[in-house]
């Protein structure tokens, strides 16, 4: 089968690989259908690591995937609890925790001790044709909801987590740096959740035009000051909630200002050097409450319905789609360096 492996910064391959053969008890072969780049695979491919993981030998990336369901296991159950049958189309969890650690049991299944996620060396990702995956990270979906949107159910899941982290009231003023998916994605919950005014930077034009479109107030990072804008725009008190979505650097500080005394400051993005900066005084001073999210956890539910709903708008944010073999042109064309 065709998959497509990194080996080495900037280096992606198109390459043919064994297929991974039937599915043991427990588990799916799911056909991919449909994979979204995450900044975190822009990480990998970039630097050949994100954080400290670094990529060892040739990986295949991808964790924001939708499949269909071609064979199971024996007691294959769903991430509905209920039997996953050959023909269900699903949106995938990557996460892939023991379920018997500490944390899992304690209901933190994203901070598991033995946790395993697509894409995350050494773990292969979906970056391919078929692959295994636990039966209980399939979550079916809905004939409402496309292959395209099933895969971004996984940056709205972040999304989710992060609002959760944030705990919006009605009426909070956020701020959000980072118009990516997920940032966007935020942009629609907390709109949902009530928030006002929303205020989200970031550099290009075109994410600005949909943040506007869906109720935010844009500021662009690289013609005004995004800290200056924010402070004058609500008389120098600064946002209830400040959330960081883009890419952990300059952008954490900048949230920091933005949040007000006693302030919520959530951060999502992940360090391209792998540290974490903005000034002490700043934050302490503030007396700021600072959460990192990560990734998510029991959110694809609420995601499937989010979107089902008509609440959230995923498609709108799908700017370009390649097949398979045109991966490493999809890498290239979303790479800044």
């Amino acid at each position: 089968m065709t998959a497509v492996r990194l080996h080495g910064p900037a280096d992606l391959r198109v390459e043919s690989v064994p297929h991974p053969g039937p599915p043991g008890p427990g588990q799916a072969l799911l056909r991919v259908t449909a994979v979204g780049i995450c900044g975190s695979d822009l990480h990998s491919y970039k630097d050949g690591r994100i954080g400290s993981a670094v990529v060892e030998s040739p990986l295949v990336l991808g964790h924001e995937f939708a499949a269909v369901v071609e064979a199971v296991g024996a007691e294959a159950i769903g991430g509905d609890f209920k039997p996953l049958l050959p023909g269900m189309r699903v949106a995938v969890d990557p996460a892939q925790p023991c379920r018997r650690c500490q944390m899992c049991e304690q209901g933190h299944p994203n901070l598991c001790h033995n946790l395993h996620f697509c894409g995350a060396y050494p773990d292969n990702g979906s970056l391919c044709q078929w692959m295994h995956m636990p039966a209980r990270t399939c979550f079916p979906i809905p004939d409402t909801i496309d292959d395209a949107g099933a895969a971004l159910l996984e940056p709205l899941g972040i999304a989710v987590h992060a609002v959760d982290l944030a705990k919006i009231r009605v009426a909070n003023s956020v701020a959000i740096l980072g118009a990516g998916c997920v940032g966007l994605s935020i942009l629609q919950l907390v709109k949902l959740s009530g928030a006002q005014p929303v205020f989200v930077s970031d550099k290009f034009w075109w994410r600005l035009a949909l943040a506007e479109q869906w109720g935010a107030i844009p500021i662009n990072c690289d013609e005004v000051d995004p800290v200056e804008a924010v402070m004058e725009a609500t008389g120098g008190q600064g946002v209830d909630v400040a959330i960081e979505a883009a890419w952990a650097d300059h952008s954490v500080q900048q949230a920091a200002a933005m949040a007000c005394l006693g302030g919520r400051l959530v951060i999502v993005g992940i360090s391209e050097d792998d540290r974490l900066t903005f000034n002490h005084s700043t934050v302490r001073r503030k007396g700021l409450t600072i959460r990192l999210a990560r990734r998510m956890k029991h959110t694809y539910p609420r995601s499937i319905r989010l979107v089902k709903s008509g609440a959230v708008d995923l498609s709108g944010m799908i700017s370009h789609r390649f097949p398979l073999e045109k991966t490493p042109e999809a890498f290239a064309m979303n790479v800044v360096y």
